[in-house]
């Protein structure tokens, strides 16, 4: 038992076998993308919003929010959606219906079937001529 060798030489246990890499499944994402702009939050038209509504990266709106907007990211206004309140986004492009004032600080764009009933401040603006626009334009000067 003890003193005794049975083999002078010792081999290493063979190599693990090297595994297959496998491609990443479809809910994945490389941790490059993670946290980016490719972020999309997204509110279904059945989704209605009592009160404020903030957010970072990018959010498409189907729904009905009755309350203040406040992000630092992209809105995107769908064909169905109605919001009743304050808009303070980076940039907005809207399909749908806004009921109040709109301050972006890179971009408004109203696209055709779109209503806004409010003033826009934006150091760009885009207007579709199939769109409705009662307010007041402020075209400002670009703070990004």
């Amino acid at each position: 038992m003890f003193g005794s060798r049975k083999n002078d030489t010792l081999t290493p246990p063979p190599a693990p076998a090297a595994s297959p890499e496998l491609p990443p499944t479809k809910t994945e994402r490389p941790a490059s993308m993670l946290g980016t702009s490719t972020t999309r939050g997204f509110l279904s038209s059945e989704v209605s919003i009592e009160g404020d509504l903030s957010f970072r990266n990018e959010l498409q709106i189907d729904g009905k929010v009755n309350g203040k907007i406040n992000a630092t990211g992209i809105l995107i206004v769908g064909k169905g959606a109605r919001i009743r309140g304050e808009v303070r986004v980076k940039s907005v492009t809207v399909h749908g219906t806004i009921e109040g004032n709109v301050f972006a600080s890179e971009r408004c764009v109203l696209e055709s079937g779109a209503t806004l009933r409010g003033d826009i401040e934006s150091p760009r603006m885009a207007l579709d001529e199939n769109a409705s626009f009662l307010g007041r334009a402020k075209i400002t000067a670009n703070r990004g």
